[in-house]
């Protein structure tokens, strides 16, 4: 793994996965998959807690990754930010190895291929130790796609899923999704939260929303 001086966000799948510190938390990014997915670990210093938003692909590199982590590695929840099957395919599998209760937006919960969903809405929050990540309901790449905020002491950190990536927010197949998606991000994220804002999505590179702002009117212009 990583340290964090050489975090830059940048993992390829079959690759290894790169581990930042977030204040009381460590931030551990892999990518997975036939779609080349993120799965995000994160692990409480302190109580050893960890959750993983995305169980995406690769079963067995998740719990790799996972027991690297710790000596006994504690996974508290699994958090699957929307209903689309690349983003959960490894979901059995870790819940079977590892009793995690398995998190999603009520709206996105029925596709899950698991029998139990805890679901979180808007504003909810989900523990990491005694730290707690904000959810962000955000509708039109899914109706229950959700977002994850942990507000460090260095900068804010956000888990965007596919409702945004460097240069766009995520797939719409209408102008109404897309209008609705484009609002969500705009008004719940760049409204709210600083430039530093580090944004970890679902695919692909990291960004901050700094890097991005100047691009909103062009995302707008174009409805994509």
């Amino acid at each position: 793994m990583s340290s964090d001086d050489e975090y830059d966000g940048k993992v390829s799948v079959g690759g290894p996965p790169q581990t930042r510190a977030a204040g009381p938390l460590t931030i551990t990014k892999i990518a997975v998959g036939g779609m080349d997915n993120n799965a995000y670990f994160l692990r409480h210093t302190g109580t050893g807690d960890i959750v993983l938003i995305d169980a995406a692909a690769e079963p067995d590199r998740l719990i790799a990754t996972l027991n690297g982590l710790a000596d006994q590695p504690r996974l508290s929840a699994i958090v699957t930010t929307h209903q689309h099957g690349d983003h959960w395919q490894a979901l059995p599998e870790l819940v079977a190895a590892t009793g995690a209760p398995v998190i999603a937006h009520p709206l996105d919960a029925e596709p899950l291929p698991v029998t139990s969903v805890q679901t979180v809405d808007d504003g909810g929050a989900v523990p990491v130790g005694d730290c707690s990540l904000e959810v962000i309901h955000l509708i039109g790449h899914t109706p229950g796609s959700i977002a994850l905020l942990w507000r460090g002491p260095d900068r804010p950190h956000l888990f965007t899923g596919d409702c945004l990536f460097p240069g766009g927010v995520g797939r719409t197949t209408s102008p109404d999704e897309f209008g609705s998606l484009f609002r969500g991000v705009k008004l719940k994220l760049f409204d709210r939260l600083p430039d530093e804002t580090w944004v970890y999505p679902g695919h692909g590179n990291d960004t901050t929303l700094g890097t991005e702002r100047p691009h909103l009117e062009e995302w707008s212009a174009r409805g994509w």
